[in-house]
């Protein structure tokens, strides 16, 4: 155990290679995670906390190039996921969301972030995309930039006993 940490390896965040209660506090950005196995794994009166990127996370630059492409995480917006850690008995002491502009000011710099977050634009290409990306230049040469919306939402809750 380097500097006293006790690492294993988890794939499925539904099982997690600790016994129950083993911890005081879980911190969590951007993981995945499921609230009746965080409820699980806490001591009474322990704390999760967690950032994360909501469902609607750049839905409107999809939209510019990819209409058609439907959400990939729909599940993953505040008042679900609140539902959710109260459903597993946690009681939520904080929870917050935010949207937020985003702005490229060239086509090739938002090329290469669809490439990747590829989970948020499947079946990207210049190709594929190219008549909608003159659109997006137009829009910058017009404006000096295009903006989207990031989505992030922050929970924190108490394992009550």
């Amino acid at each position: 155990m380097p500097l006293g940490i006790d690492f294993k390896a988890c794939d499925d965040a539904s099982n997690v290679p600790f016994a129950d209660g083993s911890f005081d506090m879980i911190i969590n950005r951007h993981g995945d995670f499921d609230p009746e196995e965080t409820a699980r794994l806490l001591r009474p009166d322990g704390l999760f906390i967690t950032e994360q990127v909501g469902g609607e996370n750049d839905r409107d630059l999809v939209e510019m190039v990819l209409p058609d492409v439907p959400k990939p995480f729909p599940e993953l917006e505040l008042s679900i996921q609140k539902k959710k850690f109260e459903d597993a008995g946690l009681k939520i002491i904080r929870a917050e969301e935010t949207f937020r502009p985003i702005r490229f000011y060239d086509v090739g710099a938002f090329v290469w972030f669809a490439h990747i977050i590829e989970w948020e634009f499947p079946g990207f290409s210049v190709d594929k995309c190219f008549d909608r990306l003159l659109e997006m230049q137009e829009e910058i040469d017009k404006n000096g930039f295009v903006e989207g919306t990031i989505h992030r939402y922050l929970i924190v809750a108490k394992k009550i006993c």
